[in-house]
């Protein structure tokens, strides 16, 4: 549920939505969610002084919180 959150706001952000993947790195209670976007997309899925981002972690920790686990986001281009 978490993965299917971000990737759906992410590929509503960008400009090319086909180069956007979730990886995600489980843990006993905690996963790490990679979002892979495209080089030239990084910019509008951070945000300016990095507000979209915040609030895509804000966001994906609280779904995850419903699952009883943590999530931490990366972005990677």
């Amino acid at each position: 549920m978490m993965e299917d959150l971000l990737e759906y706001l992410a590929r509503a952000l960008v400009d090319n939505p086909d180069d956007v993947h979730v990886e995600v790195i489980e843990g006993e209670r905690s996963a790490i969610l990679q979002l892979k976007v495209h080089p030239d997309d990084v910019g509008k899925v951070i945000g300016k002084q990095g507000r979209i981002a915040n609030a895509l972690r804000t966001l994906v920790k609280a779904a995850a919180a419903k699952e009883g686990k943590n999530a931490i986001v990366e972005i990677i281009d």
